[in-house]
């Protein structure tokens, strides 16, 4: 479940306990996050849990959760609360916040010709997604928390042949409202600089902010309360990834995210979890259930 590693993986780093790590692919993100879910119900139910709960488990939430994202959102409104089992912060605050995502293809046409027989008779691809490139990088705002990047580009066959076609792919961050709408049609307004060449632009918004509004404020003070009394201390944090929280926001529907375990290493072969976050969070969300 919900996993970026490929098969095989775990013969390469295979899980181990380590003190008070434990090690493996997916462990923090977000296997643990099942675990403690499964460990927090049969809790609630063992001590009077008098409420429906439903488990979710989805497989295509690290590419756009396309399958799930209609049962997220059915679901989501039959709930008077949604716990999002990613992995906490570092420091083991929640993730009371996150930025919406969007990826845009970008693909520049040319005219191939021979690099040096007719040269001037060519329309350089990559030449033209160049210009495209900087001006595409330009429409980051820090002080507004959008991010563009562009992270992959593809050109060109050989070096003696003027390309024809080149693509790229950005990816979005925006946190503020209206921000995707501005973004959006600075994409669709960029023009060739080149004559002879194409510009051809798709794509879209993935996940809507998850902003840190009025009722995420009041949602994770309820829940710091709660979490009080079991002698636990929550902390708000925030982070430009984002989850299927993001589809939950928009709809009005209380939710809670970075209800998983406390670890490090996200995607990577150093991947780990503390293993005394396992049972603190299941009590914490055993409780939840009980009292929301």
């Amino acid at each position: 479940m919900d996993t970026v590693h490929p098969i095989g993986t775990i013969q390469k780093t295979p899980f181990r306990e380590d003190g008070e790590k434990i090690f493996g692919p997916g462990t923090m993100d977000m296997k643990a996050g099942i675990v403690i879910a499964l460990a927090a119900i049969e809790e609630a139910i063992t001590h009077g849990l008098n409420r429906p709960v439903t488990l979710l488990c989805t497989s295509d939430e690290e590419i756009g959760s396309h399958t799930s994202r209609g049962h997220i959102k059915r679901l989501a409104q039959e709930s008077a609360l949604v716990l999002v089992m990613e992995p906490a912060m570092p420091d083991g605050s929640l993730k009371t916040w996150r930025k919406g995502v969007g990826e845009f293809r970008v693909k520049t046409k040319g005219r191939a010709a021979h690099a040096g027989g007719d040269h001037e008779k060519g329309r350089n691809a990559i030449e033209e997604l160049a210009h495209q490139i900087i001006a595409i990088q330009k429409l980051t705002d820090y002080s507004k928390q959008t991010t563009l990047n562009v992270g992959v580009i593809h050109g060109g066959t050989v070096s003696n042949v003027v390309p024809e076609e080149a693509l790229i792919q950005v990816d979005v961050r925006v946190m503020q409202p209206g921000e995707w709408e501005r973004i959006k049609a600075e994409m669709k307004n960029l023009e060739p600089m080149l004559d002879g060449t194409f510009i051809e632009i798709t794509g879209g918004l993935n996940r809507p902010p998850m902003p840190f509004d009025d009722l995420m404020k009041s949602t994770f003070e309820k829940a710091k309360g709660i979490a009080e009394k079991l002698g636990m201390e929550l902390k708000a944090g925030g982070t430009g990834g984002a989850s299927d929280g993001n589809f939950v926001a928009p709809l009005g529907i209380p939710v809670l995210d970075g209800m998983g375990a406390v670890g490090d290493g996200a995607h990577s072969e150093r991947e780990f979890i503390f293993a005394d976050s396992l049972g603190q969070k299941a009590k914490l969300i055993a409780e939840l259930l009980k009292r929301w």
